[in-house]
């Protein structure tokens, strides 16, 4: 199976899995709050007034890019691509992120955090979205594109 993945790393992948899960459950138990990284960006930034403490947001959206920086130093270095013009990132940014606030959570939000707290909404959600994923790798396989 891992053949159609040559550069799959399923150990650093449940590694970090665990790592997710466990903040979540921190937050949840310690702070009776939503680890929902597109709530905590919102409240951070000021486009939400309520939830979160704002200190405690910044504080966790500040620790997303620093625990990214302090692995890639621990393990030599991380092998990124990105586009050749930026603005198919800037188009997919704001449209994730207005289906964020237009869903009333991001994705992992819905996955990690909703599912695990058994939410009606994030059921439905999560269902909707690895189905539209499903049919959409089906249609580009189909295609020819995959």
């Amino acid at each position: 199976m891992l053949s159609a993945f040559p550069h799959a790393m399923p150990l650093e992948g449940l590694i970090g899995g665990l790592v997710i899960g466990f903040a979540a459950a921190l937050m949840l138990l310690g702070l009776g709050r939503i680890a929902g990284v597109s709530g905590l960006a919102a409240r951070a930034t000021g486009i939400a007034d309520s939830g979160t403490p704002r200190s405690i947001a910044i504080a966790f959206v500040i620790g997303l890019p620093l625990g990214a920086s302090i692995v890639s130093f621990i393990a030599g270095g991380v092998e990124t691509h990105f586009p050749s013009s930026v603005m198919p990132l800037v188009i997919g940014g704001l449209l994730v992120g207005y289906g964020t606030r237009l869903g009333s959570g991001c994705t992992s939000g819905h996955g990690v955090c909703g599912m695990s707290r058994l939410s009606p909404r994030s059921l439905l959600a999560t269902a909707i979205f690895m189905g539209i994923g499903f049919a959409t790798v089906a249609l580009m396989r189909a295609g020819g594109f995959l």
